[in-house]
């Protein structure tokens, strides 16, 4: 298949190598040229995913138009943040035909937008014309691109309102080392690979105070159960939030090294301030800005969710991270089920 990958970051060239194993042809678009120009020079990306090589078969342009050209499937792997003028940008460069002929959209990234508090599926429905939530499928679970992109066995889930096309998604993208499983809950497949980020912040909180495994237990336990209540809101199945993309993905972003949600969580714990801490990040943390969406999404459907709450005054409204542990401790008491 003619595979197109939007984003070259590190999930974006994990990716390019698993699918141009399966015998693919792949194209990598990355927004700036000179980034673009080195990355077709190198065939690496040091800063991003260093001692990984991109394949020599693939293209990479900054042309959006050149990467979409003849494209079969479309894999939306830039941050959530800028999801939605990559879209825009793509429908502008591209001919509604071209558009048409794409027989899946599958998005790999994580995020809610701030101010519309869309899901990554709502802004694909909202910028490529005519596209149905029937063309889209969601590819989440525990991946970190560093282990993907060296052949540890990892698993995930592809979710699709189309089966049929969540089968494909599966058949195309599985390899001896990466195994998709497919999952119908478009919306909790979404909101247990988004709100988890913003958890995985309050995990590297708690390693950087220097907090011991009972405080991370307790931390992922409960931050499930909030991630649960707001996905009950919102329609999704329950079962979701046991599986792959719900507490197999907060386990493993909560306590991995490769984590830049929990690295951000360990910088502000050391007492550097956000601005200072995401100066010392090469790549989007999506945890901080998804705080703002799950914030407001908390309150726009009177959902009681405290530790992304907690997590937001920490990072926008100056709260100390041990003030809001201590704000977390103290509250009045309630039943482990509500």
């Amino acid at each position: 298949m003619n595979i197109t990958i939007l984003g070259a970051g590190s999930w974006s060239i994990a990716l390019s190598g698993l699918l141009d194993k399966r015998g693919h042809a792949v194209r990598l678009w990355e927004f700036d040229a000179k980034e673009a120009e080195s990355l077709t020079a190198t065939r690496e990306s040091p800063k991003k995913l260093p001692g990984i090589k991109i394949p020599d078969k693939a293209v990479i342009s900054s042309d959006i138009g050149v990467a979409l050209d003849n494209a079969e499937l479309v894999v939306l792997a830039v941050p959530a943040q800028t999801a939605r003028a990559t879209l825009a940008a793509a429908t502008r460069k591209v001919a509604r035909d071209k558009l048409d002929a794409i027989t899946a959209w599958v998005v790999v990234s994580k995020g809610i937008e701030c101010g519309t508090l869309n899901l990554l599926t709502d802004i694909l429905q909202q910028e490529i014309p005519n596209l149905s939530l029937d063309r889209i499928v969601v590819v989440s679970g525990p991946s970190h691109a560093e282990e993907v992109s060296r052949d540890i066995p990892t698993t995930v889930v592809a979710a699709s309102r189309n089966q049929s096309l969540a089968v494909l998604v599966q058949e195309q993208f599985s390899t001896a080392t990466f195994r998709i499983y497919t999952n119908d809950d478009v919306t909790g497949v979404e909101l247990c690979g988004s709100i988890k980020n913003v958890i995985a912040v309050a995990a590297g909180i708690c390693d950087g105070l220097g907090f011991g495994d009972n405080t991370k237990g307790a931390l992922l336990t409960r931050g499930m159960a909030e991630i649960v209540r707001l996905g009950r809101r919102l329609g999704a199945a329950e079962a979701t939030f046991s599986g792959l993309a719900g507490f197999g993905d907060l386990i493993t972003t909560c306590i991995s090294r490769h984590s830049r949600n929990r690295q951000i969580g360990e910088l502000i714990a050391s007492g550097l301030s956000l601005p200072q801490a995401l100066d010392k990040m090469t790549m989007v943390a999506e945890g901080v800005e998804t705080a703002r969406a799950v914030y407001e999404l908390a309150k726009k459907h009177n959902v009681d969710m405290p530790i992304s709450s907690g997590i937001y005054k920490v990072l926008f409204e100056g709260k100390s991270p041990r003030e809001g542990v201590s704000e977390l401790m103290v509250r009045s008491f309630k039943p482990e089920v509500y």
